[in-house]
């Protein structure tokens, strides 16, 4: 039992080809393609106005630099958020889950924030390195603890999303396996913890939407730092 709980997280596949590839394509064509009219259908207006406010609520701490990373932040944005929403639907897959997906998205775009630092203003970039008014006898091992956190950014956007969406999906699977062995013996404590279950399913859209949120800001603050 406890493998099979263990199950849903395992890339599902066909006649030995993955599927995963259609999960992360799916996402895309669930959008309405933007019309250039000026008046247009309530989802494309509902669609445009969120982008329009998560884009300029993203930017806002940047300079005219880091205004370049709109597009990419945005899509990324939309991106997570979607598979994380479907992932929580019955019989479906998030390929969120899995770390070597998220840790994909997370190392290529916190080494682009630091080439850009080392490119464009190197004392800066270096300059995070050692705080100011550090004691002499204290710089080396501040500057290897400053290292060390440094590379490990990119592996803790990784890990928390994989975490919380995993720990979620667990948690929603053993109350789930409780209700259905609890109804047939106690219906009164099983209906207790349906209720439970419909409430953490509810934690659980929030959860999915505040870490796809979580993972964009986050590498904006590292781009801000570089910019």
């Amino acid at each position: 039992m406890m493998v099979s709980f263990f199950d849903q997280f395992a890339s599902p596949s066909h006649l030995g080809i993955p599927l995963i590839a259609i999960a992360i394509a799916l996402p895309w064509v669930l959008y309405p393609t933007p019309s250039s009219r000026w008046i247009n259908n309530r989802l494309i207006t509902i669609q445009g106005w969120f982008i329009n406010r998560f884009t300029n609520q993203l930017m806002l701490p940047l300079n005219v630099g880091g205004h370049k990373w709109a597009l990419l932040l945005t899509s990324l944005m939309i991106f997570l958020l979607t598979i994380n929403m479907l992932g929580l639907l019955p019989y479906t897959f998030t390929p969120t889950t899995q770390l070597s997906l998220n840790m994909g998205f997370a190392v290529p775009l916190w080494l682009a924030t630091v080439i850009i630092g080392m490119r464009n203003q190197p004392t800066v970039a270096l300059g995070h390195l050692l705080p100011e008014g550090t004691p002499i006898p204290l710089i080396p091992v501040l500057i290897i603890i400053e290292t060390i956190s440094l590379f490990i950014r990119p592996l803790a956007l990784g890990v928390r999303l994989t975490a919380n969406l995993t720990a979620g999906h667990l948690l929603i699977q053993l109350i789930a396996t409780a209700v259905f062995v609890l109804l047939p013996m106690m219906p009164t404590v099983a209906i207790l913890t349906a209720t439970v279950l419909f409430l953490l399913t509810l934690l659980e859209v929030a959860v999915a939407m505040i870490q796809a949120y979580v993972f964009v800001l986050l590498l904006s603050l590292y781009l801000q730092e570089n910019v």
